[in-house]
This record gives structure tokens, sequence and C-alpha cells, in this order.
């Protein structure tokens, strides 16, 4: 009896760290990204780079992405929850396909496909409503996406997405850990 209650826990005790392991590879830790400038000896990382942003967007926003918006901050809070595309707890991916259906547009279920979704655009040309994403894993792979939120004056890009940790929030493109892995912007609208 103890051998079979001692091999059950091993292998929810397996289960769980094969869940978190995964977890954390979809939408969790970083990388360190670095682009090399011509000059030869000063390297600029790439959070220099995107802070020092020269956004072309004007501050206009449509009535249509100004919607999107309003359904996406509805669910800020929302706990994280992998697989999930509801209320009751989203995936990053969850989240953009369950915000862009509710505004009649239909995303696929995953972010890697998301990322292939619409047009890549330049980070200066991002406005409200475009999807931003990221490497969480390390490498080049996009496990992670967010939508636009806003672009402050100083050409702070904010976005709100589902986190691992903290659920659906508003995060910035300053903070180093998603500007490191920062990958690209998608205009699916």
């Amino acid at each position: 009896m103890k051998t079979v209650l001692f091999k059950d826990l091993r292998i929810k005790q397996l289960s769980v760290l094969l869940i978190s392991s995964f977890i954390i590879i979809s939408c969790g830790s970083s990388k360190n990204v670095t682009a090399k400038k011509n000059s030869g000896t000063k390297t600029i990382t790439k959070s220099e780079n995107l802070r020092k942003l020269d956004s072309k967007f004007d501050g206009k926003v449509s009535k249509s992405i100004n919607e999107l918006l309003g359904d996406a901050e509805k669910y800020l809070g929302a706990p994280y929850k992998f697989g999930g595309n509801t209320s009751s707890g989203f995936d990053c991916s969850g989240f953009a396909v369950k915000v862009f259906e509710e505004n009649d547009f239909k995303l696929p279920r995953r972010s890697s496909d998301q990322a292939e979704t619409g047009n890549k655009i330049d980070i200066k040309e991002v406005k409200p409503g475009d999807l931003l994403f990221f490497a969480t894993a390390g490498g080049s792979r996009v496990s992670h996406v967010g939508i636009v939120h806003d672009i402050g004056n100083d050409g702070e890009v904010k976005f709100i997405h589902a986190s691992t940790s903290k659920g659906v929030i508003i995060s910035s493109l300053n903070e180093t850990y998603w500007n490191k892995a920062y990958l690209h912007a998608q205009r699916v609208l």
C-alpha cells in the first residue's frame, strides 16, 4: 500500500514539475539581447535602443480600437491560467483571442501563429490595438503576446497582456524584462 501511495505522489510531483516548467517557458523567463552599433566599440543594448523610441503615433485612436481596448481592460486583474481563455483565467494568447473575438476578429490560438497574422511593423509604427511578440524563453521563438494599450508622449509603449505571475496587467516595453524579450510587432486590424 505504501509503495502505491509513494508512486502516486511521485507521479503527481513530476506532473506539477512538468506543467510548471512549461508555464515558465511559455510566458515567463527572459533572455539577454544586445545589438552592436556599427561604430565598433560602443555596444547599445536593445533596451537602450527601444527607450529612445521616436514613435510616429499621432495619438488618434479609432472607435473600434477604443472598444477593443475597453474589452481588454475589463479583464484587468483576471488570473493567469495555462490554456485559459475566459475571465476565470487566461494565458497570453487566450487573452488576445478572447479580446479580438469579442470585437469580431478571429486570431489563431497560439502566440506563435498569431505572430504570423497581419503585417509585421516597425516598433516606431505601433499604435494601440497592434500585437507585440516576445521570446520569454530565450532564443527567437515567439512565446508571449501582448496588445498595445497606449503610447506615451515620450514614445513609451504600454501593452496589456496575461502574465504568468500577475494575470492580466498593463506593462511597459521600457521594463528591462519585456524590452529584452521583445521580438516584433504585428498589425492585424
